[in-house]
């Protein structure tokens, strides 16, 4: 009788500490996710703000009256296609995280030919209104990539914790997958090619 006792308080004690420790476990792992959602919001809000941004620089410089339309035309395009491809952060799957960059690395390279192309421009490069937008689009982009960063932070926080063994048992049981990482554009690796003509 004093053994079977014995080894049903053993039982016991073995199951709540197995408990606790997938309490614990899931706890944690729903924390570092939530961390990692707020920060891929984080990322979107940085890119809405140069969204807005581009929008008042646009209206800025069609009061150009000779502006190049087609380059303008190209920024108009770009930001509609960055502003309607969204990522739901509770279905951030690799293949949704690459569509939403592959839109806004669209809308960097329009929106790099449009400062070119402003530079033929005195009456802009003079205008108040346009080196303000100018100025703060240079603080936003910084602002985008702090906020990427900070994301792969958190998700790398989140994958350490639910990929290492034996959490990755239980990850598989609650649900937790994999988060994807947001990664440098295709070609980043090499250096821009630089023309400094002043004719």
């Amino acid at each position: 009788m004093k053994k079977g006792l014995i080894a049903l308080i053993i039982l016991v004690v073995i199951v709540f500490g197995l408990y606790q420790w997938a309490v614990g476990f899931n706890n944690t792992a729903v924390e570092y996710e939530a961390n990692a959602k707020t920060a891929w919001s984080n990322v979107e809000s940085a890119y809405q703000r140069r969204n807005d941004l581009i929008g008042n620089l646009v209206k800025t410089v069609q009061g150009a009256a000779d502006f190049e339309r087609g380059t303008l035309t190209d920024v108009i395009e770009a930001r509609a296609k960055a502003t309607s491809t969204t990522v739901d952060a509770n279905n951030l799957t690799p293949e949704k995280l690459a569509a939403f960059q592959e839109a806004q690395t669209g809308l960097t390279g329009a929106l790099g030919k449009l400062m070119v192309v402003v530079e033929r421009y005195p009456e802009l490069k003079a205008n108040q209104n346009f080196l303000e937008l100018q100025s703060q689009l240079e603080g936003t982009e910084n602002r985008i990539n702090v906020e990427r960063d900070r994301f792969n932070e958190k998700v790398n926080i989140y994958d350490i914790h639910t990929t290492k063994f034996p959490g990755k048992i239980l990850a598989g049981w609650f649900g937790f997958e994999e988060m994807p990482r947001y990664k440098a554009d295709a070609g980043s690796e090499n250096a821009p090619e630089v023309n400094f003509d002043f004719n």
